[in-house]
């Protein structure tokens, strides 16, 4: 695998994320990919994980990603920490977290698993 490919592929997904465009984001999985988060769960299926999105851009419909630098990974993966912003609706509230995100790909740059990881203390 190329790794500059591998990162713009990151790249697109966060970008496409920020601007929660979720038709796009969907085009960029496999429809039996797996997405784990320690703040949210375990998803199976490309249906599932766009529900999971759907309902989590209802709920925090300003999130942003900063991510600084992205790193190639084994298995086709990229590695980035990131600081997500945004307002949760259910409260009003300004929520920040930091975490570890590991985002698997095909040779062919589809998404076959996502790994979202609460920081290390």
């Amino acid at each position: 695998m190329n790794e500059s490919n591998a990162i713009n592929w990151a790249k697109s997904y966060v970008a496409l994320s920020n601007t929660h465009e979720l038709a796009k984001i969907k085009s960029l999985f496999t429809p039996d990919a797996t997405y784990h988060s320690d703040y949210f769960g375990e998803y199976r299926g490309i249906d599932a994980i766009c529900d999971m999105m759907q309902n989590f851009f209802k709920r925090f419909s300003d999130a942003y990603w900063e991510v600084p630098e992205y790193c190639c990974i084994d298995d086709n993966g990229v590695e980035f920490a990131f600081l997500m912003t945004a307002t949760d609706s259910s409260s009003g509230e300004q929520v920040q977290r930091r975490g570890l995100e590991c985002i698997y790909f095909t040779s062919t740059g589809q998404i076959k698993h996502i790994a979202v990881c609460k920081p290390k203390a």
